[in-house]
């Protein structure tokens, strides 16, 4: 009994089994009112049928591929397949799919090609659907079922895969709670009842046929789906077949199991090995029909591949409590056999196997969850040498900040020199060196190492590089800092409370990301930021307007040319003050301008106007995970019910829209903007999200596609014109006001864009957006002439605050994906993805044009000023961006790294893309500037 002489694996409990996997199925759709009311048949068969009901436990990130992945291999896959999700490989591990074709069974799918990207040449038969055209509800499935009644006649398949695809696309487009929902649950009732029916009708008495059906993930209450919120998490798994017992007795609550147990439990029942990466239980009452000898055999089967995955990933597997159970349950196992061999039939016989059951299950659940935490493997190597070249990048631009932020805007990484020297050459060879060492004693696989000598020499040159740039700069700052200083004035330079405040911001938000609760909730870090900003901006508003009163316009001179000898002091030294200064005496020269004119009071009220914008916009939408779930004034709206309310408001802020943008746009552009948003809310009626007043509702929803493209081609327009004139200002004259009217244009066109492809909910967030940005343009930086730095940093803090007030967060659920769908008739992957992560961006980027737009058109500021706030917006990315990559390669293990962390480095990375394009577009913009410098 110690060696088990079962050589062979068990044979199939079933004959046909069929999958019917409803993409975004959550467990309430099924078991709660919902199931009742639109699902009648399922229902019954789960409180009075031949079923077992399971609550089924999804991983992050609840996205499709890496959901698939979990349920064919029974292993946890990695946060990298968010990304892929979108082109995914073929799998590659061992999984339910390869050994049943390998043992010979004819398998068919139906359904979302994912499939047939992860298993190809595996389906003897298959239709894929496009998984991403989320606009589609009903072809995506008719596609599928069109086949069903064709099939369920023939007898050459022994597993059918169904994927329905049409409940998950209403999700997105509408949410969970829409109208369209229960229609659609309705109609995969009469699909599984159609499956069910059939199978019944074709079964033999030899072996039974198996219906199993599930979701690969849930859905958030917005619709959306990607992070880790019980709606997102918990699907419905049920067992339907003639092999099992009837239910009886009361109905009690699902019992919650992992979603990787399907994979070792369809294995079982199939009759093929469990996957070799598996880290699922077998689900007892699927085969808690068989005797208790192959009962325990199933059991021992399942507790042998995990203790030997055990084995593979941890040196000290003997000492690990789960093998520990394992072996004592297989030692109670051999003496059961024993006696069974006797011929010993007696109930101390039956309870003696009951008890080795449960130490074999008790095995199994402390395995499992032993093997789920280490399944993380880190490429520790890639990971730091990555990590290197960002913090040296880091570093460089911080030691470049006093020559960025002069008077010729003047940034250079001096590298030439390092190239030649000794040092470089000495940091190649021994980096060179440790490759060797690392790549030729590594065990587990490297992406680094897997690299071609080409591009790891050429890593290696740059980190070498940079490191002798760093140690130049460095030195360079030492030899500066020798120089006696010029003027003994600048050592009275004093901070404003608003450098205080940007500064400890800064750093406290830095401080913040090693927090998973700060992560969670980092918009209320945002929100208290700007309402911080905006109290100290009142204040300065105060200072300036009623404390400043007593200097006399001559006094006011002195402090002029006082500042002024301050300013020449600093270019000597290379740092940036403004011709208005950052002091309080500064100001004063100011001051007897500031306080004439009626736009005094309004000037004084603007940051509480402010400030009552932020507040009405942080009831629009609640974010982040705490409170989420509760209402906002943004369910409210898009609630069926309230669809004239969200009509008027669409239509007032549309309105709004043209009225703020078109102040400073062309005729021909005015004209184009106001017939892109009538084609906007035309758009949003067409799909049904808004009505016209004399629209009934009766009327067809159509996928608005004439509707989004009338709009975009006036986007197109609005660039173009807008794009005209900037190459005009480039190339023949450097006229300041058609450069500035050419980035309006940019901007307004980006702003039409936006009204596009946000929900109409979301059209206030805009609004408000245009409405601070022209307050604060008018009555607080002009008047308390603030240098391109700190406009940069308030650009940036409130780009910030948009993109939570728009109802983003660090959770991959808030990403609105039917954004990158507008338009569209069927799923083109690149503009999807610009269209997608234009929406979810719109905030940071539309904060960050308008900031060049600022900057290019004060024509009293400084030429290096675009130069300055291009250095400010790469620096103030950089600085959280790299420190949170500290953090996270930290952090590794911890418990949230998949849920909290790991997405946020998602989004970090997509946002410094989108900044680096960013600050491209500024460089272009400063040409003019850089070849005054050359010159």
């Amino acid at each position: 009994g110690m060696v088990s002489n079962w050589t062979k694996i068990p044979p199939p409990l079933f004959k046909k089994v069929v999958i019917v996997l409803i993409d975004a199925l959550r467990d309430d759709f099924v078991f709660g009112s919902k199931g009742k009311q639109f699902m009648p048949y399922t229902t019954q068969v789960v409180e009075r049928g031949t079923s077992y009901s399971f609550i089924a436990e999804a991983k992050p990130p609840t996205v499709t591929m890496p959901r698939i992945k979990a349920l064919m291999t029974g292993s946890i896959p990695g946060f990298i397949d968010v990304i892929v999700n979108l082109n995914s490989p073929a799998l590659l591990d061992d999984n339910l799919i390869w050994q049943a074709k390998t043992a010979g069974k004819r398998i068919i799918f139906y359904g979302d090609d994912t499939w047939v990207k992860l298993f190809p040449k595996h389906f003897v038969e298959y239709d894929g659907t496009t998984s991403f055209f989320v606009s589609d509800f009903t072809e995506v499935d008719d596609n599928v079922t069109r086949h069903l009644d064709r099939v369920l006649k023939r007898e050459d398949w022994d597993l059918l895969i169904l994927h329905y695809l049409g409940l998950d696309h209403i999700g997105h487009m509408t949410g969970p709670n829409s109208p369209l929902v229960g229609p659609k649950l309705r109609e995969m009732d009469n699909v599984l009842k159609k499956i069910h029916i059939s199978l019944l009708s074709k079964e033999e008495a030899s072996l039974p046929n198996l219906l199993v059906v599930c979701g690969d993930h849930g859905m958030s209450e917005t619709g959306s789906h990607g992070g880790s919120s019980e709606g997102e998490v918990h699907t419905p798994l049920l067992f339907i077949s003639s092999a099992f017992e009837k239910r009886i007795g009361p109905l009690t609550q699902p019992k919650l199991v992992q979603q990787t147990d399907l994979a070792s439990t369809l294995a079982v029942g199939l009759g093929l090995p469990i996957s070799r990466n598996s880290v699922g239980n077998l689900i007892l009452p699927v085969v808690g029909g068989k005797t208790m000898r192959e009962q325990l055999r199933f059991v021992h089967l399942n507790g042998f591949q995990l203790s030997r995955l055990l084995q593979e990933n941890t040196p000290a597997y003997e000492k690990d409590p789960g093998y520990e159970h394992f072996k004592i349950a297989e030692k109670s196992h051999g003496n059961w056999i024993k006696l069974y061999l006797e011929g010993n039939n007696s109930e101390i016989l039956l309870n003696l196997g009951k008890k080795v059951l449960k130490q074999y299950l008790e095995a199994l659940k402390i395995l499992s969850s032993s093997l789920s935490k280490q399944v993380a493997q880190y490429d520790m190597y890639s990971m730091m040498v990555g990590t290197v070249i960002i913090m040296e990048v880091l570093l460089l631009l911080l030691l470049s900040f006093p020559k960025a932020l002069s008077s010729r805007a003047e940034f250079e990484v001096p590298l030439s020199p390092p190239l030649f020297s000794l040092l470089f050459y000495l940091m190649c060879l021994m980096l060179c060196a440790v490759h060797v060492i690392v790549c030729t004693s590594a065990e587990s696989l490297c992406y680094f190492c897997s690299m071609s000598w080409l591009t790891a020499v050429g890593v290696m040159m740059l980190i070498s590089a940079l490191m002798c740039g760093i140690l130049s700069a460095i030195a360079k700052i030492f030899e500066n800092s020798r120089l006696p200083l010029k003027n003994p004035v600048v050592s009275s330079y004093r901070w404003s409370e608003i450098n205080v405040l940007i500064l400890s911001g800064t750093i406290g938000h830095v401080l913040s990301l090693g927090a998973s609760s700060f992560i969670e909730e980092e918009h209320q870090t945002w929100y208290f930021l700007i309402n911080t900003l905006c109290l100290a901006l009142c204040q300065e508003l105060c200072r300036n307007n009623f404390l400043l009163k007593e200097y006399d316009p001559q006094h006011g001179t002195t402090v002029k040319q006082n500042f002024d000898s301050i300013g020449e002091a600093s270019e000597c030294k290379n740092i940036d003050i403004p011709a208005g200064g950052n002091s309080k005496l500064g100001k004063a020269s100011s001051s007897a301008e500031f306080i004439q004119g009626s736009d005094k009071w309004i000037s004084l009220a603007s940051p509480w106007i402010i400030l009552i914008c932020c507040r009405l916009l942080r009831s629009l939408n609640q974010t982040g995970v705490q409170w989420a779930h509760r209402p906002d004034f943004g369910h409210w709206l898009t609630s069926s019910e309230h669809k004239s309310e969200l009509s008027f408001l669409a239509a007032v802020s549309l309105l709004m829209i043209f009225f703020l943008v078109q102040r400073r746009c062309s005729l021909v552009s005015k004209i184009a903007m106001a017939l892109g948003l009538l084609g906007v809310y035309s758009y949003r009626a067409a799909i049904g999200n808004v009505v016209f007043p004399w629209q009934h509702d009766t009327k067809d929803i159509s996928k608005g596609i004439t509707e989004a493209r009338f709009v975009y081609v006036f986007v197109l327009g609005i660039v173009f014109t807008g794009t005209k004139d900037l190459l005009k200002s480039q190339v023949i004259s450097a006229d300041s006001s058609v450069k500035s009217t050419g980035l309006w244009e940019v901007y307004s066109g980006l702003v039409l864009l936006a009204a596009l492809l946000f929900r109409p909910h979301n059209l206030p967030v805009l609004v408000f957006c245009l409405l601070i940005q022209t307050m604060m343009t008018k009555y607080i930086w002009r008047p308390l002439k603030f240098d391109a730095a700190q406009i940069t940093i308030m650009h940036y803090w409130f780009g910030q605050a948009f993109f939570y007030f728009q109802g983003n967060s660090n959770g991959i659920a808030t990403v609105d994906v039917s954004a990158g769908f507008v338009g569209l008739e069927s799923y083109v992957e690149i503009p999807a993805i610009f269209l997608t992560a234009f929406a979810t961006y719109a905030g940071p980027l539309l904060w960050a044009i308008h900031l060049l737009c600022y900057l290019s058109s004060e024509v009293n500021r400084d030429s290096a000023a675009v130069g300055h706030g291009c250095f400010c917006y790469a620096l103030m990315r950089s600085i959280p961006v790299a420190i949170y990559i500290v953090l996270v390669t930290g952090l590794r293990y911890h418990l949230f790294i998949w849920s909290v962390f790991s997405p946020k480095l998602l989004y970090e990375g997509v946002h410094v893309f989108i900044t680096a394009t960013i600050c491209l577009f500024f460089t272009a913009m400063d040409q003019n500037h850089s070849h005054k410098v050359q010159d």
